[in-house]
């Protein structure tokens, strides 16, 4: 489909990206052959490209948006002076805006919906006239004094904060032009794609693994240029969690700025999907997937691929399912002053089904290698 501005046009918005933009990829490259950046300036200006980026992925996105951990009001304000050098809108607008994209995800009321367009969800949905903030999505925001404020006030927030921060460098480097160039207009042009990107490739390119009825992807290359946003099909799926990459493996800076934050006393209450709704979630999802996937597939293995995927399928789940319960259990018992004489018992039978499911998953595995090799062409 097609990208289509329906509403009227906010011209704020549209005067500003289009100026500066345009204006940038014209003079800049006359400015990188009369006068080429110092190396100091180049990796300054990539450090605040991902500590202001990591403040939209870590402050607006999984804190402010989704409440995904605790954090105190020090911690706020520095989330909300780099967010809003981002000028990307106040914290209170993007969680509004953010929140009701997950509640309508791919349809008509998702205000930067992948199915009017790829252009239309990067960036053309900014020149739309925006919605009004219905207090009833964003009424534990609207109770914070600091967001409440920057809301308030957010064009002087994001001249001060840019202002302050430039100059600050141009100081430090003796080069004011420098300053302003790199660390302020390259910034903000490379920060505000690769927070798009977020919008239209996570929702374009990668694979789905967690909900295949979503547009949103999961793409280990789109999450280095998302600050750990490319992990989009998990996020849709588990948006709660504070984690996007869920894997050691898995880029993702703004978790692991979050841990760290954890471990210095400065974030609490992390919220983190258990690994087991995660395995239930996977094969619940790859089952139909597997069960179509071996049509293709000779019919005197077809069937026997069939019963193996039902039967691994139900038993894992029905494992995850008896996992939950003991873990339950062994929980209320530690809580109970007569429920020591359980927990032996219980740790001995959680310990059995967690090796016993490693199995199964190992074996689930196998069958999703089996049927992907098998279903190819030869």
């Amino acid at each position: 489909m097609q990208a289509t501005i329906k509403k009227p046009i906010n011209w704020g918005p549209v005067i500003f990206l289009t100026t500066y933009q345009t204006l940038l990829l014209l003079l800049l490259p006359f400015y990188l052959y009369f006068d080429t950046p110092t190396l100091a300036v180049v990796v300054t200006t990539v450090f605040l490209i991902y500590a202001t980026g990591m403040s939209i992925t870590g402050g607006y996105h999984r804190y402010y948006a989704h409440r995904s951990y605790r954090t105190n009001k020090i911690v706020e304000f520095f989330l909300l002076f780099l967010g809003s050098m981002t000028a990307q809108g106040s914290a209170l607008r993007w969680a509004f805006d953010h929140r009701l994209h997950h509640a309508n995800v791919d349809t008509e009321d998702d205000p930067y919906s992948i199915k009017k367009g790829f252009w239309y969800a990067h960036c053309l949905w900014i020149i739309e006239k925006p919605r009004t903030i219905d207090p009833k999505v964003v009424s534990d925001l609207l109770k914070n004094p600091l967001v409440a404020f920057q809301h308030r006030y957010y064009k002087l927030c994001m001249l001060a904060s840019n202002a302050i921060s430039t100059l600050f460098f141009g100081y430090i480097f003796n080069d004011y032009l420098a300053a302003f160039v790199m660390t302020l207009w390259v910034r903000l042009f490379v920060l505000h794609h690769f927070t798009w990107f977020i919008n239209s490739l996570a929702h374009t390119w990668g694979d789905k693994p967690f909900c295949k009825e979503l547009s949103a992807v999961d793409n280990y290359c789109l999450s280095m240029l998302t600050f750990g946003e490319g992990y989009h099909n998990y996020h849709h799926t588990f948006a709660n969690d504070y984690r996007n990459g869920i894997r050691w493996f898995h880029f993702d800076p703004t978790k692991w700025m979050i841990w760290t934050l954890s471990k210095l006393g400065l974030a609490s209450g992390l919220k983190k999907t258990d690994p087991t709704v995660i395995e239930k979630r996977i094969v619940l999802e790859s089952k139909n997937h597997l069960l179509n996937h071996i049509n293709e597939i000779c019919h005197a293995k077809k069937n026997e691929l069939e019963i193996l995927i039902q039967e691994t399928s139900e038993r894992i789940v029905a494992k995850i399912g008896e996992f939950n319960a003991l873990k339950a259990k062994y929980l209320a018992s530690k809580n109970s002053e007569n429920g020591h004489t359980i927990i032996k018992e219980l740790k001995k039978e959680l310990k059995e089904i967690k090796r016993s499911l490693r199995s199964d998953w190992k074996q689930w595995m196998s069958i999703v290698d089996s049927v992907t090799r098998a279903s190819k062409p030869a």
